[in-house]
């Protein structure tokens, strides 16, 4: 099993039209957000406008996740609502999609078969978590705190913004999580199709 950790300080972070984006994971590892070649992106983003417009993604589904502060998106001809810390949402990209508010986020992006889940949870002690055969890809981000983790007898330690994945090989895997301080992290499961 394949286990890559990432420090915050190795990811890069652009520019786009409503703020900075940060690029967590990618999927292939030689695919291009630009060339839209990706079986599945991870990223972060600051929303520092307080309207944005989201870029439109044809052929992708959306998930995403508020790590702080507040937006109201709108997906204009479906929906409205209004989205606070650790609360997601999910749409296609194809729709015409606008936020009001700043925040940070938590995006993932999916197309052809594959489909994915994330889910936030604030650490303040030990806890083990188990993730079912059914995913392919596990990624696990440190939003905030200090933490150790331990993957298949392997033993990290993660800092705020240090991301670590790996592939399944469609096996059931125990997450052992020991937070230093009070954490936050997002899990982020997928399956290819």
């Amino acid at each position: 099993m394949k286990i890559s950790h990432i420090k915050s300080s190795e990811l890069i972070t652009n520019k786009w039209a409503g703020g900075t984006t940060t690029q967590l994971a990618i999927f292939p590892e030689n695919a291009s957000y630009k060339d839209r070649d990706f079986l599945f992106r991870i990223s972060t983003a600051t929303v520092e406008s307080e309207e944005s417009v989201f870029t439109k993604l044809q052929g992708i589904q959306r998930k995403l996740m508020i790590l702080d502060g507040e937006i109201k998106i709108e997906h204009e001809g479906h929906y409205s609502k209004i989205i606070k810390k650790f609360e997601q949402d999910e749409f296609s990209g194809d729709w015409d999609t606008k936020s009001y508010g700043k925040a940070t986020d938590f995006n993932l992006m999916a197309r052809e078969k594959a489909t994915g889940e994330i889910e936030a949870y604030t650490v303040s002690d030990f806890i083990k978590l188990k993730v079912n055969e059914d995913f392919d890809y596990l990624g696990i981000y440190l939003y905030t705190g200090k933490a150790g983790i331990k993957i298949s007898n392997q033993d990290y330690l993660l800092n705020s913004s240090d991301f670590c994945s790996f592939l399944t090989e469609k096996e059931e895997i125990e997450i052992y999580i020991e937070p230093i301080v009070k954490s936050e992290f997002i899990i982020t499961m997928v399956k290819f199709g």
